[in-house]
């Protein structure tokens, strides 16, 4: 866990504007990442004009509740779930914007090899083009080894292009992608979304 000087130094970095620095420790599960957040822990960081809460789009064409941080800049946006959404505190998930490093120093934009650098071991990806596709599973290496207060998720995408004659069924819808595989880098497969999920009530989640 990082000591609370980088917690605020974090918090200051998203306030001072879009580049966001990260000190050598990384990434915290603490303060207003932390699994005891809140609406108001939120407001009380980042303004609460830059805080926002209402319903954001999900799965499947449902939408949820949500607390969205900095809303109209696409740089620094962080958006935060709850386990109780009635008084809007436990934090179930938060995902970060781009240029902020999670843990290890994952990021929005990486490619599959520099995660599995990152790891140290292969890993497999969820087929793309689905709801709940792109996501990475890591069975070994340093991505498996979570911290106990919160948990890291990574979904990929390919670039948002047209692939001409490039066969794509083998990535397509549910099956699962070993990392390795060479197809990925030729669709250009990269990080689009950096989640950090928490433990649920008495640690259901």
């Amino acid at each position: 866990m990082l000591a609370r000087a980088s917690v605020i130094a974090l918090c200051s970095a998203l306030l001072a504007g879009p580049a966001l620095a990260m000190d050598a420790q990384g990434f915290s599960c603490s303060g207003p990442f932390g699994a005891d957040s809140s609406e108001a822990l939120l407001k009380t960081t980042f303004g609460a004009d830059n805080v926002v809460t209402g319903e954001v789009p999900g799965p499947e064409g449902t939408t949820m509740l949500a607390t969205t941080v900095f809303p109209n800049d696409p740089a620094r946006t962080l958006q935060f779930g709850w386990w109780d959404e009635e008084k809007l505190e436990g934090l179930s998930y938060v995902d970060l914007p781009p240029g902020m490093e999670g843990p290890h120093g994952v990021e929005i934009g990486m490619t599959v090899d520099e995660i599995a650098a990152i790891n140290g071991q292969p890993y497999t990806i969820g087929g793309f083009w689905w709801d709940y596709g792109g996501y990475a599973m890591f069975e070994s290496g340093t991505l498996a080894s979570n911290d106990s207060d919160c948990y890291l998720s990574l979904r990929f995408s390919p670039a948002d292009k047209d692939f001409g004659d490039i066969d794509l069924g083998p990535v397509s819808g549910e099956v699962i992608i070993p990392s390795t595989d060479p197809l990925l880098a030729k669709l250009d497969t990269r990080v689009t979304m950096v989640s950090i999920s928490y433990p649920g009530p008495e640690g259901d989640d």
